[in-house]
């Protein structure tokens, strides 16, 4: 029988999420450690790592390995990873713990202990130099550099003890999952080549229209959205996934799409996040990752399809999973349906292009959408978020 893709590095899962009594023992031990609050997209890394999102790592990166992969890619010790996983603190904090010490981090939302680390690393690093590397600027106006830049002066490393997921199960239930969940249900279903859509976005009809030329190829799609923090203006995530589930519901054939959500904030940093998406994919059981016009890019930061050519410049063996590149993709007036660059001859002037951007805009005017555009049932949850927006102002 056919089976899923391995996870990367070749070996199995690597959860540092504790179970059990000794997760009990842990969160006991935690109250007498001294405490370190740590920032939501550290949140969201650590719990990566903590349902085994990250395989292969063990915890938070050091030196070596952040430059490796600030300048290369990789790790100290040749694994493929395209952005630095990295935790950081003050550098008063810093100096007050001795090399060994352990540490509790604290959850930046109030959901108590999230790890134990022991501290056996302390490194200050170019701040600018891994946002030239990573997000290819260094400008203040990106939101990932913003978010590298505002961090703390000092990065701690050392071995990690997960005792929370951070109150997502709570909050979203079943939508959120590990990849040993998901990896579960795709072999329920039979599944063994699986596509992964990543959005943070509600799925208007270019999204949909993704997901099924996948379908076509593919036993099923996980479309995977984003729980963690997004920029100001984008559309919450229980928004999002009600509305991506009802899409589903109405527009697809049961058995062929499962929707997850994962724990991470958005990074916007285009290509590198790109294989970042990749790479966390192939852990859930994804054989290929979708790929649109401007993956995880933001402004006009990157090209449209530099998230394309980023998978044709690493090795090949770099990661197992494997990009599904697909051009811009419209409605074509002329065919009367949507359609992609590399499908449809007829002129600009007869394509509507599809883009969540524009759906905000015409949503947060409480303009018409064309119904070629998004879905009337999609829609009528989203101006429903909207007219609650505007009601509270």
């Amino acid at each position: 029988m056919p089976t899923l893709i391995a996870p990367h590095g070749g070996g199995p899962l690597k959860p540092l999420m504790l179970t059990g009594e000794t997760l009990v023992a842990e969160r006991a031990r935690a109250q007498r450690l001294p405490t370190i609050s740590i920032s939501s997209r550290e949140k969201g890394d650590l719990i990566m790592l903590g349902i085994g999102g990250f395989t292969p790592l063990g915890g938070f990166m050091g030196q070596a390995d952040w430059q490796g992969v600030c300048d290369r890619m990789q790790t100290s010790q040749g694994l493929f990873w395209p952005i630095p996983i990295t935790l950081s603190t003050d550098a008063a904090t810093a100096d007050s713990m001795a090399l060994g010490t352990e540490v509790a981090l604290a959850d930046p939302d109030g959901e108590g202990v999230l790890a134990i680390m022991r501290v056996d690393e302390k490194y200050r690093i170019d701040k600018t130099h891994e946002c030239l590397q990573v997000f290819k600027t260094a400008d203040a106006a990106h939101p990932g550099v913003r978010m590298v830049m505002d961090q703390g002066d000092v990065n701690l490393a050392g071995p990690l003890r997960v005792l929370s997921d951070g109150g997502f199960k709570a909050k979203y239930g079943a939508l959120f999952m590990t990849p040993a969940e998901t990896r579960a249900e795709f072999e329920r279903l039979g599944w063994h080549r699986v596509a992964a859509f990543q959005t943070r976005n509600p799925m208007h009809r270019s999204h949909e229209y993704l997901a099924k030329i996948a379908i076509e190829i593919c036993d099923g799609v996980l479309v995977h959205s984003l729980l963690g923090n997004l920029k100001p203006g984008d559309i919450p995530a229980e928004v999002r996934t009600r509305a991506i589930g009802t899409l589903i519901d109405t527009q697809f054939v049961p058995g062929t799409v499962v929707q997850a959500g994962y724990p991470l904030d958005m990074r916007y940093a285009g290509p590198r996040e790109a294989l970042l998406h990749a790479l966390f994919r192939q852990n859930y059981g994804c054989s290929f990752q979708i790929l649109g016009r401007d993956h995880a890019g933001v402004g006009s930061y990157y090209g449209p399809f530099d998230s394309h050519h980023i998978f044709d410049q690493i090795p090949a063996d770099a990661l197992q999973i494997q990009p599904l590149k697909i051009d811009w993709t419209f409605w074509c007036y002329q065919c009367g349906s949507m359609a992609s660059a590399r499908t449809c001859r007829h002129e600009a002037g007869d394509r509507l292009l599809v883009s969540g951007t524009q759906l905000r805009k015409w949503l947060e005017a409480n303009d018409p959408v064309p119904p070629e555009f998004s879905r009337p049932e999609v829609l009528a949850i989203l101006r429903e978020y909207y007219a609650s927006i505007a009601a509270k102002s």
